[in-house]
């Protein structure tokens, strides 16, 4: 069982692990052992995650999500199965407790009159600049 919060646990029943073998340095030992995790939580059918937290995580998810959906984090940072096995679960927890928080709403604001005047005058000095830039004429 994953522990995410005091609301939210993930059973074993609900992550499928898969082992592959790892990319990258490890000379022989890399062809021989399987320890790249693939970890794949069918969070679409997931009984204890609400509504608005599985929409909060596909879009947290991007790439990692699924058609079907489900969320696939694949791991092949260490040279211990059983290290990746733990860090795809923290990472999978990680992204769940960042989709447990809502967003604050936007307050739209208006920029002050003082703002507004340094803004326009910085302008017009600038295109004062500018315009000095031109073909200069003989003195005739």
């Amino acid at each position: 069982m994953l522990r995410i919060n005091d609301q939210i646990t993930i059973e074993d029943w609900e992550l499928v692990e898969s082992f592959t073998r790892a990319q990258g340095p490890g000379g022989q030992n890399v062809n021989k052992v399987s320890t790249a995790v693939e970890l794949r939580f069918e969070a679409e059918r997931s009984p204890n995650l609400p509504p608005a937290v599985k929409a909060r995580l596909k879009r947290l998810a991007g790439r990692k999500w699924t058609l079907e959906g489900a969320l696939l984090l694949q791991v092949q940072d260490t040279r211990s199965q059983a290290r990746n096995r733990e860090i795809a679960r923290e990472r999978l927890a990680e992204m769940i407790r960042k989709a447990c928080e809502r967003p604050k709403r936007r307050i739209a604001t208006k920029p002050t009159k003082g703002s507004q005047r340094r803004r326009l005058k910085a302008k017009t000095i600038r295109g004062e600049v500018k315009a000095m830039r031109g073909k200069v004429d003989d003195g005739e």
